[in-house]
């Protein structure tokens, strides 16, 4: 197994970080491929790999598989904002479909249409998805299934990187031949729809786990396999405490920051 050369590799990410900053490399830029490192500065393949780890941790680059490592648009992560994304006004922005577009407008950059469309279907549900539901294993629900895309050129096709896999479902009972099953769902997203047909959610319950991809995940996304993903379950409650949505979000770990905030109770 090749030696890890510490020194050096911090080093060198630090060069590459300080043209990063300075411009060098603008956002959405792409970097020197491996084996330019490499022979540029004399060293290891994998030393060359560990500079662009270290500069995905930092949030400053992001590899697509069979396309090398580019600058990432936005300098940084992405912060979702567990708190207060959901509130009508934070959702529905700026005309944002939806508080996931409503985020990518306030850092400048541009949620960009999926070059497929959606997946929308109505099919029977993970089994602990369907216990969410309150429905039988064996029945359906709506699921929509969208590759998230993230860039800086709306109307470039080549622009920009994938940076969430989500997959939402829906009780048939309450979404079925709504606006839910088409692609657009409108100002505020489906949540917005979902309030207008009086299932308002009233309660978000989310956990979070840090996994390696699997390998359909990992070629979605277009990472190497052997960088984690933070998988987000989110139930959505409504007044009448129903679930009336669970969605799972696949995020890589290096490229988001998730952020909440509550209130305690006096003491």
């Amino acid at each position: 197994m090749a030696r890890r050369e510490p020194g050096k590799v911090e080093r060198i990410a630090a060069d590459l970080r300080a043209k990063i900053e300075n411009g060098t490399y603008a956002p959405g830029a792409k970097l020197p491929s491996v084996s330019e490192l490499q022979a540029a500065e004399g060293i290891a393949f994998q030393t060359a790999r560990d500079v662009f780890r270290a500069l995905e941790r930092d949030g400053l680059a992001i590899t697509r598989m069979g396309k090398g490592s580019f600058v990432t648009p936005f300098l940084g992560k992405i912060t979702r904002d567990g708190t207060g994304r959901y509130q009508p006004a934070a959702r529905s922005e700026g005309g944002a479909r939806g508080a996931f577009e409503a985020e990518l407008n306030r850092l400048g950059l541009a949620f960009k249409r999926e070059p497929s469309k959606p997946v929308i279907r109505r099919t029977r549900p993970p089994r602990e998805v369907a216990t969410a539901l309150g429905l039988h294993h064996s029945a359906n629900a709506l699921c929509r299934h969208r590759t998230m895309w993230a860039g800086r050129d709306p109307e470039d096709p080549e622009e920009g990187f994938v940076v969430q896999l989500a997959t939402s479902w829906f009780p048939l009972d309450i979404a079925g031949g709504t606006r839910l099953e088409e692609v657009d769902t409108g100002p505020g997203g489906s949540k917005s729809r979902l309030a207008e047909m009086g299932h308002a959610q009233r309660r978000i319950r989310e956990s979070i786990e840090a996994r390696f991809p699997t390998t359909m995940e990992a070629e979605a996304l277009g990472i190497p396999e052997d960088r984690q993903v933070y998988e987000l379950v989110h139930h959505a409650v409504s007044a009448e405490d129903r679930v009336v949505e669970v969605a799972v979000h696949v995020m890589p770990a290096n490229i988001w920051r998730l952020s909440y905030e509550w209130e305690l109770e006096a003491e």
